[in-house]
Order: C-alpha cells, then sequence, then structure tokens
C-alpha cells in the first residue's frame, strides 16, 4: 500500500512539472508575439488632403510649382503583384513631376490598376471601375489639366514614363493628371507620341514587372482580364 502511495505521489509531481513547462512555454510565446507586435514597422499614412486646396485650371501651376519646392522627391516605387517598379522622376518637367508626388503622397493611386496593356507597347495606370476613384479625383480636383512640358526627355525610349492624355479637344497636348504609361516599345512606334505626350520619368528597376504587365490576357479594349492593382509611394 505505502508503495502505492509513493508512486502515485511521484506521479503528481511529474504533472505538475510539465504543467510548469507547458506554461512557460505559452509565456514565451506571448512575449515573442508581443515583441514582434511592437517592433513592427509603421506604414506610413498618407497627408491629409484638407491641408491644401482643391486644385483647379485657374490655381495649378501656382499650387504645384509651391507644392514643387516644398517637396523636392524624385524617386518612387509602384507595387504591384508581379513585382515593383522604380521609378525616376525628372526634375525638368517640375509640374508633372510635383503633381505626380502630390497625389503619391495624397494616396490617391492606392487600389487603382494598370488598367491597360498592350503587348510590346505601353501599360498604363489610375484608372480602375471601382466607385472610390471618382470621389478621390472630386475631392483632390477633378476639372485639372497639366499643361504640356518637353523637358530634356522629349523622345520616347523603353521605359520612359508619360502622362496620359484625351484625343478629342486637346491642341495644346495637356496631361490628364491622374492617369500615366509606361512605354516598352520600339523607336518606330513613337512618332505619334514624341512632342504630344509630356515624359516625366523613366523606369530604373523593374522592366520585368512592366514586360510582364504588358504580356497580360486582355480584352479588346486593353482592359486586363484581371484587375492589376498597384500601391504607390516615394522612396526618395
Amino acid at each position: 500500500m505505502k508503495k502505492i502511495l509513493f508512486s502515485l505521489f511521484i506521479l503528481g509531481l511529474l504533472c505538475q512539472c510539465q504543467d510548469t513547462k507547458k506554461d512557460a512555454v505559452i509565456e514565451e510565446k506571448k512575449i515573442q508575439i508581443s515583441d514582434s507586435i511592437s517592433t513592427k514597422k509603421k506604414v506610413k499614412k498618407p497627408e491629409k488632403q484638407n491641408n491644401y486646396p482643391v486644385i483647379t485650371q485657374k490655381n495649378v501651376t501656382e499650387f504645384l510649382t509651391q507644392y514643387g519646392e516644398d517637396n523636392p522627391e524624385t524617386k518612387v516605387r509602384i507595387t504591384t503583384k508581379y513585382g515593383n517598379i522604380d521609378i525616376q522622376l525628372f526634375k525638368d518637367t517640375p509640374l508633372h513631376r510635383a503633381n505626380f508626388i502630390y497625389l503619391v503622397k495624397q494616396g490617391y493611386f492606392n487600389n487603382t490598376y494598370f488598367h491597360r496593356v498592350v503587348k510590346g507597347f505601353i501599360i498604363q495606370a489610375g484608372n480602375a471601375d471601382d466607385a472610390s476613384v471618382p470621389k478621390k479625383r472630386k475631392k483632390l480636383g477633378n476639372a485639372y489639366r497639366l499643361p504640356y512640358e518637353k523637358g530634356n526627355g522629349s523622345v520616347h525610349s523603353y521605359g520612359t514614363v508619360s502622362g496620359a492624355k484625351e484625343y478629342r479637344k486637346n491642341p495644346d497636348n495637356m496631361t490628364s493628371p491622374y492617369e500615366f504609361f509606361i512605354f516598352l516599345g520600339k523607336k518606330s512606334q513613337t512618332k505619334h507620341l514624341n512632342g504630344r505626350y509630356t515624359i516625366f520619368g523613366k523606369v530604373t528597376k523593374g522592366m520585368d514587372v512592366v514586360e510582364k504587365i504588358a504580356n497580360l490576357p486582355a480584352d479588346e479594349g486593353d482592359w486586363p482580364l484581371y484587375n492589376v492593382y498597384i500601391t504607390i509611394e516615394v522612396i526618395e
């Protein structure tokens, strides 16, 4: 009988030790999770738009000139599920550069698409068939265009970034501020582009991603069959 009681006593001690170890492991995991949360990198929030006026055709040049002086960044990164595309913005197209930086910092491009893809020619971004897009444009200013800027990069080449525009009633080649395209074609395809679209940047890294997107299946309107969501951030 004494042997049986002694065995039960030893068994009880072992169970207590095991429970204590389990508790210690659980507590350690809690500490690790807590530490990982506290050290997680914080995502920079977009600027608050209400600090700035709604952009109109009357104030566009004055506003972007001042904004460009206050925000001199020239490098941005487009993130897609196919990879990243890094772009160097040109200083000699100051209004287009300032406008692009402004829209990026306002978070306009986030969750818009590469909505037009033409294999061996261009991919175009800045629009989406989502109700949030016209709301964003109305908030920022949906009735302004950017004046054509020749700059030094007046000839389209592999990887150049240009502002999109409307073909009709646009003899001054003014740019629609919310959309842009990346050229990936040949020199022979640029005759109708040169001198008509402002080139305001160039891809410095990620043309393989541009090629992937350009080769996606699309409908008759060049809209990809599957939405290519993008986000854009300023990196320098």
